[in-house]
């Protein structure tokens, strides 16, 4: 799954999760939503900062995502922080359920997407950063950009 394919349309992207996370598999999951949330999205009013998946009786759960209410929907708006069910085929939910608790892994929404007319998440199975990995990996990402820089400048 590349958020580039064509028929995809990317919403928005968690880049605090590339920051505080070090990602060790992607999956791709459908997520239910009423019809004034899609019309938001639509609009980009959705935020995936500090937003978590849990695994609760064998449904995949999307908390913390932020959805901001639809202008125009009056009292079909629901909670901007309400709980979102996530849809994947159960032997995955379990599977990944499995992984959470042994491994000390954590499910994290990285991205969100038009899949053709359908609203799809991406999930990174995400183990945290300590203080010194965050450092070297903006390090190593300040050392390519210079390199960029020079090779930029050369050419010309």
């Amino acid at each position: 799954m590349s958020p580039r394919a064509p028929g995809i349309k990317t919403i928005t992207k968690n880049k605090k999760a590339f920051h505080d996370y070090f990602i060790a598999e992607r999956f791709e999951a459908g997520i239910s939503l009423s019809g004034t949330e899609v019309k938001s999205i639509r609009q980009g009013a959705v935020n995936l900062k500090d937003s978590y998946c849990i695994v609760k009786d064998g449904e995949l759960i999307l908390r913390g995502m932020h959805i901001s209410p639809y202008e125009k929907g009056n009292i079909f708006n629901k909670d901007p922080l309400r709980p979102r069910r996530l849809l994947m085929h159960k032997k995955e939910i379990i599977r990944l359920g499995n992984r959470i608790k042994q491994d000390g892994f954590t499910l994290i929404p990285l991205s969100l997407y038009f899949k053709g007319p359908y609203v799809k998440v991406e999930l990174g199975l995400c183990k945290g950063k300590k203080l010194h990995d965050k450092r070297e990996s903006e390090a190593r990402k300040d050392a390519s950009r210079e390199i960029e820089r020079t090779i930029k400048s050369r050419d010309l």
